[in-house]
């Protein structure tokens, strides 16, 4: 996943901590205006080298995946990020102009004056990074924020399964994958998505079951979770929408229906398949497919009807 290696960021506190006590490691080692100019350099080298790796751990947010780029941006206001990636990057150009400037004072002159400019520019260096104090704990944040998203997989085929609670996604999606039980979290749903594989014809497709966001009708997400839902249109190949004719799963089926046509209304473009699930209890509903996960009727033929309908060709290299 492209946020779970993303380092630390440190405070401006610490980058500037760190920088002025190697700093002055340096310096006792030298002697003289080397010893100024060798503090100098090492303060400065430190500041800007880490407010460039800052920047450059983050991928290009111009070429993430645009499911990535949607949820990204429900959780943590890209735009703002990227504004504090921008400032940062600044910040480190600044402290490598500030070395340049100086060094070339330190050199022709005597010690005490040496000193002098030296300690004028550790008061511009820890300026400069006390200024973007703000960007960097924004940046942290963020990636605290996005590190631990769900490993989910935009280039692989995808299938959705949507429906109210309790009418057998989590069972389905468990009863075709080889992924039994296997759950993550979103960190704006109070459920553990659940996501699954199956192999076809020697391609992997990923099912993924979205309790707290697509289990709902539209007018009861929050601005946050809308945005999220907006991502899953960008990963859906094909969405199967279940629903309990039986009514056992504590909604009613008009509600259910009604949540049916606001995902195909959503996810257009995207084949949409109602499947009346426990149907060895009640048809009593006009479905694409019945099936019972319970007894298993039907259960394989509903993936593979799901499988046909991405209709998925690998991309092949090029055979000259």
């Amino acid at each position: 996943m492209i946020f779970e290696d993303l380092p630390t960021t440190p405070t401006s506190e610490e980058l500037i901590d760190k920088a002025f006590s190697r700093a002055s490691r340096a310096g006792r080692a030298q002697q003289g205006l080397d010893a100024q100019q060798s503090m100098l350099q090492t303060a400065a080298n430190i500041m800007s080298d880490n407010l460039e790796n800052v920047v450059t751990a983050w991928p290009d947010f111009e070429r993430v995946d645009p499911f990535y780029y949607e949820l990204a941006d429900a959780i943590v206001d890209v735009d703002a990020l990227r504004q504090s990636l921008s400032q940062v990057g600044w910040a480190g150009r600044q402290t490598r102009e500030i070395h340049n400037e100086y060094q070339s004072k330190l050199r022709k002159t005597d010690v005490d004056t040496a000193r002098k400019h030296r300690k004028q520019a550790f008061a511009r260096l820890a300026d400069i990074v006390e200024q973007v104090d703000e960007d960097l704990l924004r940046i942290n944040e963020a990636r605290n924020d996005l590190r631990d998203l769900p490993e989910i997989h935009p280039d692989e085929p995808t299938i959705v399964v949507a429906g109210y609670p309790n009418v057998g996604k989590s069972s389905f999606v468990n009863d075709v994958t080889n992924a039994r039980g296997e759950t993550d979290s979103y960190p704006f749903t109070t459920t553990g998505i659940g996501i699954g594989h199956v192999e076809d014809q020697h391609i992997r497709y990923q099912l993924i079951d979205t309790p707290g966001l697509l289990d709902r009708p539209p007018q009861e997400r929050n601005e946050i979770e809308s945005q999220a839902v907006s991502a899953l249109e960008h990963l859906g190949d094909c969405v199967l929408v279940l629903l309990d004719p039986s009514g056992e799963c504590g909604y009613p089926l008009e509600s259910q229906l009604e949540l049916r046509d606001a995902i195909e209304a959503q996810f257009e473009g995207v084949p949409v398949f109602t499947v009346a699930n426990k149907a060895d209890r009640s048809r009593d509903v006009e479905a694409d497919f019945y099936m019972s996960v319970e007894t298993g009727e039907n259960v394989e033929e509903v993936l593979q009807a799901a499988i046909d309908a991405i209709d998925y060709e690998p991309e092949l290299p090029f055979e000259g």
